[in-house]
């Protein structure tokens, strides 16, 4: 069910976005079918935060200049998204593994981006991208966590941990030393707590000192030699400090 004042503001805004040469308050009306009395303070408040501007000598509304702050946001997320992925596809070339990147989503981790290798896979992956699984129980949710106290991670699950495999970690106290751990080597390990037979390794990457996202490689266990976890976490390790030495602002 929509919500029709929000529907209003992004109708305006997008009439807005294809109309570049503005539009007057009767013909954003009639484009929209909302009353000009009810319009009026709609966009007499979009005026006010610069979200739209007005032309007084023509009576047309234009998008204004928050509108595009908003836009130049985007596009710096886009180039860190772009920067990430070619990371990503560094990794998959030397370990042949997938890597994942994942953000905090309230008490889950969101999946945003994923990097296979070309050959085929001999182990079903439960995420994709899109996908959200809670985080205490994958190395991404691990690392997106490592900065929190455990009381505030109390929070987020009220109704405590819920098992998804025999290894998934049930106690906050056992979960707390994990992410005490990932603090300090900056690395969170994971096996087989959401998917039997995977492993997963993951970093925490952060901007200006904030943890924003986290990024991953999976490997099937009977893959998970001690040479090969070895250069899974030096691959990682140096992501992490490439993601931090970039200014995304």
């Amino acid at each position: 069910m929509s919500h029709k004042p929000t529907e209003r503001v992004l109708n305006i805004l997008n009439l807005l976005s294809i109309n570049v040469e503005g539009l007057t308050l009767t013909e954003i009306s009639k484009a929209i079918s909302v009353p000009k009395s009810t319009l009026y303070p709609i966009l007499q408040t979009m005026t006010n935060m610069n979200y739209i501007q007005l032309d007084t000598g023509s009576l047309r509304y234009k998008l204004g200049i928050s509108t595009f702050c908003i836009g130049s946001s985007y596009s710096q997320d886009e180039y860190m998204l772009e920067f990430t992925k070619s990371i990503m596809k560094n990794i998959v070339a030397e370990i042949k593994e997938i890597c994942q990147m994942g953000v905090l989503e309230g008490n889950n981790v969101l999946y945003v981006l994923k990097e296979e290798p070309e050959v085929g896979l001999d182990i079903r992956i439960i995420s994709r991208v899109g996908k959200r699984i809670p985080a205490y129980c994958t190395a991404l949710g691990k690392a997106l966590l490592s900065n929190y106290d455990i009381e505030e991670v109390k929070k987020l699950y009220p109704k405590g941990l819920i098992p998804y495999t025999e290894n998934t970690i049930t106690d906050f106290d056992i979960l707390n030393n994990e992410l005490l751990t990932i603090r300090k080597e900056h690395i969170a390990k994971e096996h087989e707590e959401i998917t039997k037979g995977l492993w997963c390794y993951a970093v925490p990457l952060e901007s200006n000192g904030t943890i924003i996202a986290a990024l991953s490689v999976s490997i099937p266990n009977f893959r998970a030699t001690k040479e090969k976890l070895n250069l899974i976490t030096e691959l990682l390790l140096d992501a992490r400090r490439q993601f931090g030495n970039v200014n995304f602002k």
